[in-house]
Formats: structure tokens, sequence, C-alpha cells
């Protein structure tokens, strides 16, 4: 699964979690989750457990407290996901 999908993928589960006054347009790798994007932090855990379903993974809260911006949870992902096919 290349970058482009995984940001995608990543994209369509943040975008469930905007508030109202931004689009899905607002979401870019170097967004952050709690300033740019407004995501509270009951939400975030719901993009946490969406993004385990989504790519068959299971993220740490170390991840989670890594998890700053959507280029951090892209790296966290490719991190997860290659570790599994290992």
């Amino acid at each position: 699964m290349g970058e482009e999908t995984k940001f995608h993928i990543l994209r369509d589960i943040i975008k469930v979690y905007l508030p109202e006054d931004l689009s899905v347009d607002a979401i870019v790798p170097t967004s952050n989750f709690l300033d740019e994007l407004n995501i509270n932090s009951a939400h975030l855990v719901d993009i946490v457990l969406d993004v385990e379903d989504a790519f068959d993974i299971q993220l740490e809260n170390e991840d989670m407290d890594r998890m700053q911006t959507v280029n951090d949870a892209l790296d966290i992902i490719a991190k997860k996901v290659q570790a599994k096919l290992t």
C-alpha cells in the first residue's frame, strides 16, 4: 500500500470528525489535529480506533501521544504496517 493510499484512507477517517466549519480540504499532511483541525481528544481516540481497524494494526498510548499531525499519524501507520509484514 502506497503512501498516497494511506493518506487518502486516513483523510477519510479524519473527515468524519471535523467540525462543520472545516472542509476535507483542510486535511493536509502538515495539519495539526488539535490546533488546525480542531479535533478534540475524544475524537482523536475515535480516529485511533478507526485507524487500527482500517490498517489492521495496534496502536499504543505512546503512539497516540506522538500523533500531533497527519504526517505523524502516517509515519506511525507506515511503521506499524511494515512491522506487521516482517
